[in-house]
């Protein structure tokens, strides 16, 4: 069954860092390219960052330079390394695959605030 296990989140001052980790079971982990969405309040989910089964790797706009993402496929993890935080990066974060399955993680939620 597949499941996807995300942790790291918590309550950070602007300019600071997270490292959101994302466990993934019941998956081909190491054949399949991972995505990490966000969901703020009152808005729909958006594709943050994804990496190929290879490592190649993409950003939204309005993360690049700040995030990046990786893998350990060896734990079937995927990672999200936050800096530079900004109060609009406010959200619950959520792994997936690409395309992603009808099953979603309970997320981690991420606070950027003074």
């Amino acid at each position: 069954q597949v499941q996807f296990v995300e942790s790291g989140g918590g309550l950070v001052q602007p300019g600071g860092s997270l490292r959101l980790s994302c466990v993934a079971s019941g998956t081909i982990f190491r054949i399949t390219s991972m995505d990490w969405y966000r969901q703020a309040p009152g808005k729909q989910r958006e594709l943050v960052a994804r990496i190929s089964a290879t490592g190649g790797t993409n950003f939204a706009d309005s993360v690049k330079g700040r995030f990046t993402i990786s893998r350990d496929n060896a734990k079937n993890t995927v990672y999200l390394q936050m800096n530079s935080l900004k109060p609009e990066d406010t959200a619950l974060y959520y792994c997936n695959t690409d395309p992603p399955m009808g099953i979603w993680g309970q997320g981690t939620q991420v606070t950027v605030s003074s």
